[in-house]
């Protein structure tokens, strides 16, 4: 039993918890040898998409399962830049990418891309990494076709 002694008499002495056994590759319960690989960050998403050698499709498919910064005021919800043609939203795919926009003392909140598209008010867009090497503008029209995208691959 974790944290007793089983050997101890009546009295059950406290003895210290044991480290796990070394597991060895193979045997059904144990740890893989070669761990599956872990799928790209945002950030490698975007830098992807946007040099061509990621499809629009696999890029969503990243985007809805990564988590989203966005930068916030004192009020709940999203920020809006309304300087641009259409209204959007700025949003970054990491914590050193809304840094360098917002500052260091900003606040900001965390949600998945999946959460983006289906909370984002109708008629915005949003910018990913605006202050980034790889920046990313989905406008109204671009968010509409996300969602699209979404629902046929939740729905069929």
């Amino acid at each position: 039993m974790y944290g007793y002694d089983q050997n101890a008499s009546a009295g059950q002495q406290y003895s210290a918890p044991q480290p796990p056994p070394q597991q060895m590759s193979g045997g059904y319960g144990e740890q893989p040898l070669y761990p599956e690989p872990s799928p790209p960050s945002l950030a490698d998403a975007v830098r992807a998409f946007t040099t061509g050698s990621l499809s629009a499709e696999d890029f969503q498919q990243i985007f809805a399962t990564s988590k989203v910064y966005c930068p916030r005021g004192d009020d709940p919800g999203f920020l809006a830049l309304h300087n641009t043609q259409q209204p959007v939203i700025p949003m970054f795919s990491t914590l050193k990418e809304l840094r360098r926009y917002a500052g260091k003392e900003s606040k900001f909140f965390v949600i998945t891309g999946a959460e983006v598209i289906d909370l984002l008010p109708t008629g915005y867009g949003f910018v990913l990494d605006m202050e980034g090497d790889h920046r990313m503008v989905f406008d109204a029209k671009a968010v509409e076709q996300m969602v699209d995208f979404a629902m046929r691959r939740m729905y069929g």
